[in-house]
């Protein structure tokens, strides 16, 4: 690749993506695997329903979600409001905002996956450890989520890869801010529409490139016989 090419790169946006995406993929795995243990295995009313509006940002207009975040968590809303209020925080313009955009479209994929791997584990071996004389709490912990975990964890790195690429809601959100909020997605956008294509290509690269290591990663756990 000619030096030209990354003398234009700037690493700020890419620490900032991999952060959003790192912090937005954990919150995602917390409550992924929380719904995806509840819808796998309880009669919840409403459970049809309330799996099917988790699963929203996946179909819905990056638009839509960020005008969504907006209302709920603005400096107007009933949660932003209230923040501002009582903590003088707020996640308007502030990268903690493409957090929560990230944390959402990520979600889905954590949810599904960690769903259909607790779908899949036998209970006679669940049944097998309470024999044992073992909690459930316990065994959750060395029983189901370790035969579950590959699944989990392929669903994961999906969320990964989709919350570094977020950009719609979290430039709504968020904003653009160089050095604050300026997410890789939004520098690439940036610098198209100033016309530093040196710039767009070498963020595209490295992006790319990270986002194709986790989908081989990704695959090699989705194809894993199962234990």
């Amino acid at each position: 690749m000619p030096t030209e090419l990354w003398s234009q790169f700037d690493a700020a946006p890419l620490a900032l993506t991999l952060r959003v995406a790192a912090v937005a993929t954990g919150l995602a795995l917390l409550l992924g695997v929380a719904l995806g243990w509840v819808f796998a295995r309880t009669r919840l009313p409403g459970r049809a329903l309330l799996e099917a509006v988790c699963m929203l940002p996946l179909v819905l207009p990056p638009t839509v979600l960020g005008y969504g975040i907006l209302v709920l968590m603005g400096r107007r809303g009933a949660v932003g409001g209230w923040l501002r209020q009582h903590f003088d925080y707020s996640i308007i313009f502030n990268w903690h905002g493409a957090v929560v955009a990230s944390t959402l479209v990520a979600l889905p994929l954590v949810l599904k996956g960690a769903s259909s791997a607790f779908a899949q584990v036998d209970r006679n071996l669940e049944a097998a450890a309470r024999t044992l004389r073992q909690s459930g709490w316990s065994s959750f912990l060395r029983v189901t989520l370790p035969l579950a975990w590959p699944g989990i964890l392929a669903g994961t790195l999906l969320a990964f890869a989709r919350a570094m690429g977020e950009f719609g809601a979290s430039l709504m959100v968020a904003g653009s801010i160089p050095g604050q909020t300026q997410t890789a997605s939004m520098a690439i956008y940036d610098a198209v529409q100033a016309g530093r294509d040196d710039l767009a290509l070498a963020l595209a690269l490295v992006v790319s490139a990270v986002s194709v290591a986790v989908l081989v990663l990704s695959n090699r756990y989705l194809q894993r016989p199962p234990p």
